[in-house]
């Protein structure tokens, strides 16, 4: 790892393709040239049998001990994204979901993963398609209650990090800088220590917060005592592209290391996040993350 701005790649880019370690450590490793990640559990479903868990976390510690790779955390991924979790309409859903990530917790353990993360769930639209301005305060309460009990539930586990990752809908919370800063406060107190995940992509979707919103340097700035981690992907602006560095887009690498070093930030550990269609050829995947990879890392040297 490098004493700067740790650069690793988040394996969103796994899905459907290199999922198991005997796949995606020599990927990580032998073809990008890197030695951080962030784990998804896109890969590895929390809720499979004990055992099949189990035997899945022991050979993920084992691929990254063999490869020289550091996992720095675990995000929830996709599949589990698409569920509303911790703020489904329907409190037996919540529960699940919090029985969820207590079983991350015990995987991210055993694999030798010190933090989990990734947004924490989205409350239902309205019937006539308008969005609401905040979630109802009942709602937030019961999400830091639980928030508070995963703290203790990761330390059982063994776990030293939570992470929160700010996404840019009103359904979800946060999705503003003072409404991140809030939640730093109210869980501060938690046993686990929670901190935010913020992504480039998130904090700049101009439909959601106006033309001004060109640069991270708000969030980075008002936030850099709670950031854990942050995400970088190449984007427009209107939506949450995820794209690879091979795009064109408004991220310009050699800026966001500037930009990451004046708020602040010069220390956070920076995970490529890209997603592809499932249709597209694994070759020509491959051949754009080792560009990417390669022009994020002459960016951050």
């Amino acid at each position: 790892m490098n004493a700067a701005n740790p650069l690793g790649i988040n394996l969103s880019f796994c899905v459907k393709r290199w999922i198991t370690p005997e796949f995606w450590a020599p990927v990580v490793r032998d073809q990008l040239g890197l030695d951080l990640i962030q784990f998804s559990f896109d890969l590895v479903d929390p809720m499979w049998p004990a055992p099949v868990l189990s035997r899945q976390a022991k050979d993920v510690r084992k691929a990254a001990d063999d490869h020289g790779i550091f996992i720095h955390s675990a995000f929830i991924g996709l599949a589990h994204y698409t569920f509303n979790q911790l703020l489904h309409p329907d409190e037996d859903v919540r529960a699940f979901a919090e029985a969820w990530l207590e079983r991350a917790y015990g995987f991210a353990a055993e694999a030798g993963i010190p933090g989990v993360g990734g947004p924490l769930g989205a409350i239902a639209s309205r019937t006539d398609g308008s969005e609401a301005q905040a979630i109802d305060e009942r709602d937030y309460t019961g999400l830091i209650e639980r928030m508070l009990r995963l703290g203790d539930k990761a330390k059982a586990a063994g776990l030293s990090e939570l992470y929160v990752e700010p996404t840019p809908m009103r359904r979800e919370w946060p999705w503003t800088v003072d409404q991140a800063r809030q939640m730093m406060t109210d869980v501060a107190g938690s046993a686990t220590p929670w901190s935010l995940c913020v992504d480039w992509g998130h904090g700049t979707f101009q439909p959601l917060y106006g033309e001004r919103a060109d640069t991270m340097e708000p969030w980075f700035a008002q936030l850099n005592d709670v950031i854990g981690a942050v995400h970088i992907q190449q984007t427009d602006f209107q939506f949450d592209r995820h794209w690879d560095f091979t795009e064109q887009g408004r991220v310009d690498p050699t800026e966001a290391k500037a930009l990451l070093a004046r708020t602040g930030l010069a220390q956070s550990p920076v995970f490529l996040e890209v997603f592809y269609p499932f249709e597209r050829d694994s070759k020509s995947i491959l051949d754009a993350l080792k560009a990417s990879a390669a022009s994020l890392k002459q960016a951050f040297a």
